[in-house]
């Protein structure tokens, strides 16, 4: 029953992060600056929470304390890089790349679990990982050999590759220690962390002329954004993982490209090209390897 309740949260996080995506790219499109959109999505997540879990914070004030460098470290991978680098690719790329390369995150965080030692990792796991690290770059690439010899990638693949990284960091510490803390308080406390590593890149964009017109378009936005990709997904997540773990939480975001390039042909046109296929069929497989030997451990 547990894992039942595990599974559909991964479906909704999965499905709510697809339409950040897309939403991302729509602010992009209405020429909102990517960082002061993490900005004012990340505040307005805030003010909402705050009502329904600022008793809880004063109640586990000396949890949080206790585990402030964990906190810091799990804010700043998440809330700060991995929305910084999503929103900024999508400036260069399309959204089809971005949330294929998300598909890579499981591979990143079986190899994260090994390296520091957090949950055991298999020879089916590194076959996983190998496998999903040919089909990255088949999308880097493009599988052209003048982009392997002359190494230029774009730029925003670049970027979406440092998403990744930072994601699996941030899971793979969040299956490190369990919290005593409320999911949705634990996200508040994640937000209110997080903000302060925003709030610099925020000032900095808007010192180089990169203002925000207040609109009814990005007043629906950033509520699209706080309600579902911020609250809603990093909740599910976050439960999922206490459940089943960060390796088998992981397998399920291979749904959000397929929910993300659904939406971006029918809503902007995206091709999904040969090099998208076999990149998506290598890291599908490789995450099936993974997934395969978790089930028969």
């Amino acid at each position: 029953m547990q894992n039942t309740k595990a599974y559909i949260m991964l479906v909704c996080a999965t499905l709510f992060w697809a339409g950040n995506f897309m939403i991302g790219k729509l602010a992009y499109i209405s020429n909102i600056p990517p960082m002061s959109l993490v900005f004012l999505r990340w505040s307005l997540v805030w003010f909402i929470l705050l009502p329904f879990t600022y008793k809880e914070v004063i109640k586990y004030k000396d949890v949080i304390l206790s585990n402030l460098p964990l906190l810091f470290f799990l804010a700043f991978t998440s809330v700060g890089l991995f929305n910084s680098f999503t929103y900024l690719s999508l400036v260069y790329t399309q959204v089809i790349n971005a949330s294929l390369f998300n598909t890579a995150i499981p591979a990143i965080i079986i190899l994260l679990c090994f390296i520091f030692k957090i949950e055991k990792t298999n020879r089916y796991q590194i076959l996983g990982l190998i496998i999903s690290v040919l089909g990255i770059l088949s999308i880097i690439t493009k599988l052209n050999l003048e982009i392997i010899l002359s190494l230029n990638f774009n730029k925003g693949d670049l970027i979406m590759i440092g998403g990744v990284i930072s994601w699996g960091l941030y899971s793979s510490f969040l299956k490190k220690k369990k919290f005593t803390i409320p999911l949705l308080t634990l996200v508040h406390v994640l937000c209110t962390f997080g903000l302060i590593f925003i709030f610099p890149q925020f000032m900095y964009e808007f010192s180089q002329g990169q203002k925000v017109d207040i609109n009814i378009d990005l007043i629906y936005i950033l509520f699209f954004l706080a309600l579902f990709p911020s609250i809603g997904s990093y909740y599910c997540w976050a439960g999922a993982v206490s459940i089943i773990g960060a390796n088998r939480a992981g397998i399920f975001l291979s749904l959000i490209p397929l929910f993300s390039t659904i939406m971006a042909i029918s809503f902007y046109g995206e091709q999904f090209k040969l090099f998208h296929l076999i990149g998506a069929v290598l890291i599908i497989l490789g995450l099936f390897l993974s997934n395969k030997e978790i089930k028969n451990a």
